[in-house]
């Protein structure tokens, strides 16, 4: 994570210093202001990164000797079959069309939202209470 965070502090640097020119040559207020805010999100997120980087464990690739294939390996459990994103990604494309054709189809997207967060949170839910 050390490369990660160094990486977005010196995108940051560049976009302050992209952000200057650009407001003192355009004299233009919303661009200026877009560059200074992304200024800010890359030095926070650079600053998070490196801050994780002290207490987390050395990765391959903060070590100079390292190969590819030394960050092989699991990376985590992705579902194999789940149908909750294409609810989600239904009910926010209904939303946002609700916000260009008119705020009334947000009533029918906000069910199909609902649906795929309940769906996507209780997927794995095994226990007592289970309902089937």
């Amino acid at each position: 994570m050390k490369v990660q965070g160094k990486m977005f502090l010196g995108f940051a640097v560049f976009i302050l210093a992209a952000g200057i020119v650009y407001g003192f040559w355009s004299k233009e207020p919303v661009g200026t202001t877009a560059l200074l805010l992304s200024f800010c999100l890359c030095t926070m997120i650079g600053f998070y990164l490196s801050f994780t980087a002290r207490r987390a464990d050395t990765g391959a690739q903060d070590r100079e000797d390292a190969d590819v294939a030394d960050d092989a390996g699991e990376l985590g459990f992705f579902s194999p079959h789940s149908w909750q994103p294409l609810a989600l990604g239904v009910g926010g494309s209904l939303a946002f069309l609700g916000i260009i054709f008119g705020w009334w189809l947000l009533f029918f997207s906000l069910p199909v939202i609902l649906f795929g967060v309940y769906g996507w949170v209780f997927e794995y839910y095994k226990g007592e209470n289970r309902t089937q």
